[in-house]
Formats: C-alpha cells, structure tokens, sequence
C-alpha cells in the first residue's frame, strides 16, 4: 500500500471514530466486564484483535495497559485485527508492546510477526494463534493468512492432535463469510477451511464483525465448532452490546469432549453482565 493511502486509510478511521464509533465503543462497560470475568475465574483469556481503533501509537500502550490489569501474558493469549493494522508503524511502537500475549510455548522474542502461528499448551488445551491482520487498501477490511502460515498450520495441528490436546485456533476473521462481504473477509478462508476439514480442531474462536455466531465447520470426524464474539466494550447495540463467552472444556472417559459456551452480555440498565444463552457441544465423539 502506498505511503499516501496508509495516511487516508488512518485519517479516514479516525473521522470514522469521531463521527459515530466513539459512541459505541468506550470504557464503560469496562469495569463491569472485569468483575464478570473475575467472577468466573477463567484458566485462560483469549483475545481475537482489534484492540486499537485506528492503530495510533498511544493505543497500543493504552491496550497493554489494557491486558495487564487481566494478569500475566502467561495467562492471557491475543491475535491481532485489521484495526490494529491500519496504518504500518515500527515495530517497536506498535504490535511489540502486545508480544508477550502472542509468544508461543519456548519462543524467544522475535522482532516481527514471523512466529504466527504460535502454540500454547495450557492444561488438556492448546492455543493456537493466526494472525489474519494484513494492511489493505481504502474502505476494505479484509484479512489474509498467507502462505507462511497456511503451511505450517497443518503439521502443528496434527502434532497437538498426537498429544490428544483439545485445539483452540484463534483467528480474527472468520473462516465462514460473514457481514460486509469479500470487503471484510478473510481472502484464504478456503485454503484454512481445507485444512481445517483435513487435520481437524476441535474450536475455531474470532471476533471481526462484533456479533455472536456459531459456525459449524468442516472437520476430518464431523463438524469443528467457529464461535464469533461481539465487542467486549460496546456500549450500545450496534450491532451487540458487549459480550464475551465462556467456554468450559471437559474430556470425556470414552474420548472426545464436552464443550459448554455461556454467553455473557451486558445490560446498560443494571450496569452488569448476564446470561443470555448458552450452548452444549459434545466434540470428537462421532
């Protein structure tokens, strides 16, 4: 992308944000989100991008800031989104202040993005998070995964199906089209569903188009659960108030999993979160 359009493509986000975005995304819920995730006391937290608006140095320290107070790295894994590549900036002010959440299992710091996809074993789950962030031209907000990726992620998945891990892909675009069209979707979604379909995951989880989806996808035994999530910090419906979902995994004494979803919402009139559903999934056990 030219010099000229990554400058239009920023200023246009940030007429973007002072127009109407301000409005739906801000801190309010922000204290009430805390508290419900606190209630839950969750292993881990996964972040699916977008945790800057318009990529401006000062959001990527304010969003470190951010997932500091969730605990440490160790704790806490996260992708990028296409907001957060808005415009190119030096590494060193930008996705480098969040590296300590996306440094994979025995990775040592890498001055670029080179190590997605990265790995993390927690427990009976892995972690295993692509990075579908990519700068594109005016008024698109595609993703793309890249052959570098693409490559690697076969093998990786068929390894951490060998430990008998139960494999979470983190990813912020959907797999599956979804709202906006090919402007906002991931452009290799059919290279990543076939190895999907091939090697198998038991959960897709992505963010992007700030709604709740369940998107069944094609797996090697059945049907791989891709949950989509809303804005963690929408303040008004548009076109979900924030949201996030607690999945709870158990291995079952005859293989396979049980996978419960609860999805969390936030309800402006009681400043809390609260349940507005849940799913039950039982996983690999056809």
């Amino acid at each position: 992308m030219a010099l000229r359009q990554r400058h239009i493509k920023q200023t246009l986000a940030a007429l973007s944000w002072r127009r109407k975005r301000h409005r739906i995304h801000g801190w309010h819920p922000e204290a009430a989100l805390r508290a419900d995730i606190a209630q839950y006391a969750p292993d881990h937290l996964a972040f699916t991008g977008d945790l800057t608006n318009f990529a401006h140095p000062a959001e990527f320290t304010a969003a470190r800031r951010y997932l500091e107070g969730f605990g440490d790295p160790t704790e806490v894994s996260v992708v990028p989104g296409n907001h957060d590549v808005t415009t190119k900036l030096p590494w060193e002010i930008s996705l480098c202040q969040w590296q300590p959440w996306f440094t994979g299992d025995g990775e040592t710091k890498n001055p670029d993005t080179s190590r997605f996809p990265f790995v993390r074993r927690r427990g009976p789950v892995a972690l295993i998070g692509l990075s579908s962030a990519v700068q594109t031209r005016i008024f698109s907000a595609a993703g793309a995964l890249g052959a570098h990726q693409l490559s690697r992620l076969g093998p990786l998945l068929d390894q951490l199906a060998a430990e008998q891990l139960f494999r979470v892909v983190m990813i912020h675009h959907p797999p599956i089209m979804g709202p906006g069209g090919p402007r906002k979707a991931l452009r290799d979604r059919a290279a990543l569903c076939a190895i999907l379909a091939r090697h198998g995951a038991e959960l897709v989880l992505s963010g992007h188009h700030h709604q709740t989806r369940l998107l069944p996808l094609q797996g090697p035994r059945g049907p791989i659960a891709a949950f989509s999530v809303p804005a963690a910090l929408a303040q008004l419906p548009l076109p979900e108030r924030a949201g996030w979902h607690l999945h709870r995994v158990t291995p079952l004494a005859r293989g396979g999993w049980a996978l419960e979803t609860l999805l969390r919402r936030f309800d402006p009139r009681t400043g809390s979160f609260h349940t507005i559903g849940d799913w039950r999934l039982r996983i690999g056990t056809q």
